[in-house]
């Protein structure tokens, strides 16, 4: 396990760790000569000088006697040569073509770029400085496929295209090589430069030129895009355009996407928590009336800025990348469907964990339980109330003294603690701050456990970097070090022996975040600085429409019956803030304050200087890597290390992982949760966009918090909050410290809402679990835009405030206070019969338009699509284990010709790795349906109920070719139910009807 997670695990990397060692030094030397460098801003009129290009004259030396040009439009880009060809694509090198521009480092002279056709659908193009001195993500730290063993060069999907002086390359379709290219960096193929800053505040916006940018700490590539393309991805990000991205078209104003890892509360149009630099283009033909996708991971963990625009009067769209380090190392991918995009990415990167089934139950948690009796308490309260509940949370409360792996012994004490968590499931929290005892009589095992072999973060010096968190002073692992997993595991294994005997792990606070800048602990004194206090907090915000002015502080929607939602009718539409494009930060590059550690290029961090609320980019980890280069991976990698340290805790179980800050490849091992939103309508909304996101990114397990983190929900908001995350993986309610107590018992409406709403989750239990086998198998997504099931209909290609989990459920939550109707779309223009979850009636749809549902409060619309066969549990229990343990039941609905389909698979749902298993197929036509059954996994459990929905006035029913009694018929909704089959799902079967 030590050598899956250490980047010293073959005899390349250790050539690797010399060279970057010493261009960690070069960077050093470089950042301590760039003390001495003042910007300045200054006022300029746009015109043949770029904004860009008077910041450069200001520059003094860099250190090689050459200043910063702070401008690319005379970077000469490169010259292809040596070109060798292969079986499965080529290698050549890139020659800069003339003199160096150093525009915002120094440029590179020569470079290797290899192409691969890795697959059918899948096209490898690298490019890196043939030296090997720039960091380049390590395969034992994210395994890549291997080198192919068949040639795809003469049939693959896509087509790599380029021209050698200058140096540039394009991306085209087989099936299609008229077509504009999926990428293309021809400058010929781009806009005209130079083009005006979009945001005329910030000169860094401009476009100066499209060379082929590489230099040490500047890489700069541009690709034309069809006029205002439909793009999706690119996050982490809550987007005010919602999940399409804002490409600078229809009255957009483009989109810069910063991925540089961020603790903050769920801000909008900035960088946060995660870095996802992988897109998703569904490329619709207006003539033809068709679409199809394709998709681009470049994959860097380097801090950038990625670029959506349309400059004014060009007739092309562009996305162009700027990164501040590492290397050009992209997968482009086929499609042609989006769903086939999002699992040809994951086959790169690594399809999603495998769930525990119970890990779909409802989870609930609060920061402010504050000893073990509230939690016992609390699950008293759920059970009473007949809200089911899995899994209980404990967030900082838990600790003694705010110190990871410790429980406070007075309002945690380990006995108490064991007891209570072996009545169900428990989750604790592991802040990633590790804590420095304060003094020679304080005893703390982890820290002492990691200085000894050697785990945690250094200064240049050598010295322990020593940041700030709750605890106080504080260190941070080096996930790089060749120990960091036998002391992390070992202090998880203690903790439960200390009696958090727990079932899975949440990391916070992992982007990584840190109170201070740089390394404040160092030589401080630090019994002086105490563990932080909440004491005396006072949450006052609350939803949209609640005045608690007015009514008081409760959050109940009526009082002595009157309504209290403040707002008027027509103004409680959600309405997203447009934040536009963000002037950067300040101490960022060419403003006033700049910060002269930072690269001579400023991505646009919201916070401003790199180093703020984190680890400082100097930071230095094992082999001699700077924080700098892999800032963006410190929170995936945690989540590595920790889920193979539960697999070792928790032997022959599935690990559950919900962690903050994520990465490409965390899917592997962790789930999601949206971080610290709002209780608010608008983040109610915005919750469905960072679902559909996390299905992109390949880390399906994912949800908002339940009503809200941050200020005080209310009833009304609460009632519909907590019938939609039934409807998304993660299901979790979580709040602040402080803030109105909001557990779903709290108001007897929310308590009703809950209730049916986790039937209905429960009962659809067996269609989730299949949805994630194949999501861990095959990296097909569980949650799916609209548009991805009907790619030809473009009024999909911006909703987001519905959505379909799998291809068959579609959800139309209500998303604004005081509604009693809700407007939803069904796609399908008409072809598809779509059918209530609750009644089964179809469903008189607009055709490519608005159909108005009734939506009363605690009822949320739930419709199913026909053409489906649903394997159900019959009998929702209160946990996960009891409704395992009941019958089944199936649901079927016909499609306009009489077929359906369906398929299912079963497992125990807890063994890791998976053990035996058994799919199902569910086959309906001219009046029959069949179930096929393979595998070696017994399902213990009966097929009870069969119903099918479309059936026209049946006569006569047969059950395995004999009559069949205890069947009826509503004609109303055209339901044939079959009841108390108890068909053996371990065989086939046979259901006709005439």
């Amino acid at each position: 396990y030590i050598r899956a997670i250490s980047i010293n695990a073959t005899p390349s990397d250790e050539v690797y760790h010399q060279q970057r060692y010493h261009r960690s030094l070069r960077s050093t030397v470089m950042f301590s000569l760039l003390l001495g460098v003042l910007y300045t801003l200054v006022s300029t009129v746009w015109g043949e000088v770029s904004q860009r290009a008077t910041l450069g004259n200001k520059l003094t030396s860099n250190g090689t006697g050459t200043p910063y040009s702070m401008n690319v439009t005379n970077c000469p880009g490169y010259t292809l040569g040596s070109l060798q060809e292969s079986d499965i694509g080529l290698t050549a090198q890139l020659t800069l073509a003339g003199p160096a521009c150093n525009a915002f480092g120094l440029d590179i002279s020569n470079l290797t770029i290899e192409l691969t056709y890795q697959s059918q659908s899948t096209l490898h193009v690298k490019i890196y400085d043939t030296a090997n001195q720039q960091f380049t993500i390590p395969e034992s730290v994210i395994e890549r496929p291997a080198a192919p063993t068949t040639s795809y060069t003469g049939n693959s999907d896509l087509v790599f295209n380029y021209d050698a002086a200058p140096f540039a390359f394009w991306v085209t379709r087989r099936s299609d090589p008229d077509a504009m290219p999926l990428f293309d960096t021809r400058i010929s193929s781009l806009p005209a430069t130079p083009i005006p800053p979009f945001n005329a505040s910030d000169p860094s916006t401009a476009f100066d030129g499209f060379p082929l940018v590489f230099e040490d700490q500047y890489l700069q590539v541009a690709s034309a895009l069809p006029y205002g393309t439909n793009i999706y991805g690119l996050g982490e990000v809550i987007a005010s355009s919602g999940f399409r991205r804002d490409i600078g078209t229809d009255g957009g104003v483009g989109t810069i996407q910063t991925h540089w890892a961020r603790d903050v509360a769920d801000p909008i149009d900035q960088n946060m928590y995660g870095s996802h630099p992988i897109y998703v283009e569904h490329r619709y033909n207006a003539t033809t009336g068709k679409a199809s996708a394709s998709g681009v991971l470049l994959l860097s963990s380097a801090g950038s800025d990625t670029f959506l625009q349309t400059p004014p009067n060009s007739k092309v769209s562009l996305i162009e990348y700027r990164m501040i380090g590492g290397i050009l190392d992209f997968y482009f991918f086929s499609g042609p469907s989006d769903a086939e995009v999002i699992a040809q990415y994951g086959s790169v990167i690594g399809y999603p964990m495998w769930q525990p089934a119970w890990g779909f139950g409802f989870h609930l948690c609060r920061w402010g339980y504050h000893n073990v009796s509230n939690d016992i308490e609390n699950v008293a309260q759920m059970r009473a109330a007949g809200i089911p509940l899995e899994v209980q949370w404990n967030d900082i409360d838990l600790y003694h003294a705010y110190r990871d792996f410790t429980t406070d012994p007075v309002s945690f004490p380990g006995d108490e603690l064991r007891a209570f968590i072996r009545d169900l499931v428990n989750i604790p929290i592991v802040d990633v701050g590790i804590a420095i005892p304060v003094n020679s009589t304080d005893v703390y095992d982890p820290f002492t456990r990691g200085v000894e072999e050697d785990v945690w973060i250094k200064n240049p010096d050598g010295s322990l970097y020593l940041g700030q968190v709750w605890p106080g002073y504080t260190v941070f692992p080096d996930w790089f070090s060749e120990n960091i997993l036998s002391v992390w595991t070992e202090a998880l294994r203690n903790w439960t022996e200390m009696g958090v005997e727990f079932s899975g792990i949440w990391l916070d606070m992992n982007e990584p975040s840190s109170f201070c800048s740089h390394s404040c602990g160092t030589g401080a004194n630090y019994s002086a600085l105490a563990p932080l206090s909440v004491a005396g907090t006072v949450v006052t915000g609350y939803p949209e429409c609640y005045n608690e002015t007015i009514w008081g502080p409760s959050g109940n929607m009526t009082i002595n019956g009157t309504f209290t939602n403040s707002c008027t009718a027509s103004s409680t539409t959600t309405v997203v803030e447009k934040r536009g494009v963000q002037r950067r930060g300040i101490g960022a590059g060419g403003e006033s304050g700049v910060n002269l550690n930072s690269p001579p290029y400023a991505i646009h961090n919201a916070i401003g200087a790199l180093y703020l609320n984190t680890v400082a980019t100097n930071a230095t980890l094992f082999g001699g890597i700077a924080e700098l280069d892999v800032h963006n991976m410190f929170g995936f990698m945690e989540e590595k290390t920790t889920h193979l340290a539960i697999q070792s805790i928790i032997p022959g179980k599935r690990p559950f992982l919900i962690s903050r800050s994520t990465f490409p490849s965390a899917g592997k091992w962790t789930g999601h949760w949206l971080g610290d939103n709002y209780s608010k309508w608008q983040y109610m909304y915005l919750n469905i966009q960072g679902v559909l996101q996390f299905q992109i990114y390949q880390i399906p397990m994912v949800g908002a918090d339940t009503c809200g983190f941050n200020d005080n929900t209310d009833e009304e908001l609460c009632n519909r909050w907590m019938q939609l995350s039934a409807f998304v993986p993660f299901y979790r309610n979580h709040n602040t410290y402080a803030a109105l107590p909001q557990e779903p018992y709290r108001w007897e409406s929310v308590a009703n809402a809950s209730r049916i709403a986790i039937a209905a989750r429960y009962s659809l239990l067996p269609y989730w679990y299949t949805l994630f086998a194949n999501a861990s198998m095959a990296g097909l997504p569980p949650v799916r835009a609209l548009f991805y099931e009907f790619p030809d209909e473009p009024e999909l290609f911006t909703v987001d405030r519905q959505w379909l989990v799998g291809s068959d459920i579609l959800v139309t939550p209500v998303l604004t206070p005081g509604a009693t109707t809700v407007d939803g779309i069904f796609p399908g223009r008409g072809s598809v019969i779509w059918r209530d979850w609750y009644t089964h009636a179809a469903v008189n749809a607009t055709s490519g338009g608005n159909t108005t549902l009734d939506a009363p409060i605690s009822h949320i619309n739930v419709h199913i699509r026909d053409n489906s066969a649903l394997l159900l549990h019959q009998e929702p229990g209160y946990t996960i284990y009891e409704t395992r343990e009941g019958p089944y039941s199936l649901l079927v609905s016909l499609n306009a010709a009489g077929t359906a389909f369906g398929t299912a698979y079963v497992d125990d749902g807890i063994s890791y790795p998976p053990g035996p298993s058994r799919s199902l197929t569910f086959q309906a036509a001219e009046g029959t349906l069949m179930i096929e059954s393979q595998g070696a996994y017994a399902i213990l459990q009966k097929l009870e109920t069969i119903t099918v929905l479309g059936v026209q006035n049946p006569t006569q029913v047969e059950f395995q070719g004999s009559l069949a009694a205890g069947w009826t018929y509503k004609e109303v909704t055209e339901e044939l139910v079959v009841s108390n089959v108890s068909v053996d799902l371990n065989g086939q079967f046979t259901l006709a009807w005439k």
